[in-house]
């Protein structure tokens, strides 16, 4: 008999008829309490299309949420600090939906907290390479303050076996721009959700690339939350075979003039590659004047993969500027290859060509050179890694 803690049900209003389904992306059960939630099945809404059993340590086991070393770059108007579980900060941009989440909420002793200051540009990478093989927990804090404006890239390597949790706060007319980017080792799992809250008039870009790890499941949820505010969530990722790669997407258009973009493209080879996209977004009837869309494409580029796209969009106002969403899996367009081919190039170097310029999209909308030139290389070494016969 399902229960009001689990995902994606609740108790009916009138008391008399048991429970029904959650009606609203909003009104989803949260809590930061691992005990209010029942023990993960793979029924569940948030885990139907992923590979529970593979990572019951993380969902259900003793993590440990001790602080982990960690390599920053020291920049001028970038704080990092470890900070307490009391800190004002923790629980400001969200909670967990779902059991993982809650877990490693419930068992991390301290939060690695990034503050931002200062309105000039700048860049900053923090890395983690050495978590080891044993079930952990994180929680990380990032703060732009009022009229801030950064980019930081969190970069994730080597072997772990992670849930953690990320809280992003904007301020007033802040511009940040996050990467969370997944370059683990082959037997990584990381399950990871991004909260964050963008104020008055601030913009947000989000990029999630996953090109590593075993199991890799990242899940942004953005709340528009001031006025005139806006993000672009992008999203790169890149299955090989074995792989599972996985993000849920959540925006929630919380007040007038907001504006939203995602966009998400992965390409899958391999046997037994996986990907899956859900993208979720709410115009609530307080988002007067809304402009949303979002979109997912992926390329197949061998037999036995399978990538599940699913965009849903609930609108509770009339007053919009407009909102919609698309969704695309296919292979190469055969006359894109013949096209290259007749000019001379290859096969597998016309193919090449075609997945370098389909992601591409995403990478030079990040913003920081350095880093675009090293995504480039990292994708041609997943084709020339792994090119099909």
């Amino acid at each position: 008999m399902p229960t009001s803690e689990q995902h994606g049900i609740k108790e009916h209003s009138d008391g008399r008829f048991g429970f029904v389904p959650v009606q609203t992306r909003n009104d989803r059960f949260t809590s930061v309490d691992v005990a209010d939630f029942a023990p993960v099945t793979g029924r569940e809404a948030v885990w139907k299309l992923s590979p529970v059993k593979k990572f019951t340590d993380l969902t259900a086991g003793v993590l440990d949420g001790s602080v982990y070393p960690i390599e920053s770059t020291d920049v001028a108007g970038v704080d990092v600090a470890w900070v307490n579980r009391d800190d004002s900060r923790v629980g400001a941009a969200g909670a967990p939906e779902e059991r993982a989440a809650a877990n490693a909420w419930s068992s991390f002793e301290r939060a690695l907290a990034i503050t931002i200051s200062g309105e000039e540009a700048k860049e900053v990478t923090l890395t983690r390479s050495q978590l080891g093989a044993g079930p952990r927990a994180a929680h990380t804090i990032i703060e732009a303050k009022p009229f801030s404006r950064a980019t930081i890239i969190l970069e994730n390597t080597g072997e772990a076996r992670l849930s953690e949790n990320v809280e992003i706060i904007l301020g007033e007319s802040a511009n940040l721009t996050v990467v969370s980017l997944q370059e683990w080792g082959d037997t990584a799992v990381h399950l990871t959700n991004h909260f964050a809250s963008v104020g008055r008039d601030a913009r947000l870009k989000h990029v999630v690339v996953s090109l590593g790890g075993s199991i890799v499941r990242v899940n942004p949820s953005v709340r528009l939350a001031g006025e005139g505010s806006d993000t672009d969530l992008l999203g790169l990722y890149f299955a090989d075979a074995g792989q599972h790669l996985e993000q849920q997407v959540f925006v929630h258009h919380d007040a007038p003039n907001s504006r939203s973009r995602v966009t998400y493209k992965g390409a899958l080879q391999g046997q037994g590659a996986r990907t899956v996209w859900i993208g979720d977004v709410l115009i609530g009837r307080n988002a007067a004047g809304t402009d949303s869309y979002e979109q997912n494409r992926n390329l197949v580029l061998t037999e036995g993969t399978r990538a599940d796209s699913i965009p849903n969009l609930e609108i509770e106002t009339g007053d919009i500027k407009g909102a919609g969403h698309a969704s695309a899996t296919g292979r190469f367009d055969d006359e894109q290859l013949f096209y290259l081919q007749s000019r001379g190039i290859t096969e597998d170097e016309a193919r090449r060509l075609v997945v370098r310029g389909f992601l591409s999209e995403i990478v030079q909308q990040i913003g920081s050179p350095a880093l675009e030139d090293r995504l480039q290389l990292a994708i041609e070494a997943e084709l020339t890694a792994s090119s099909p016969s």
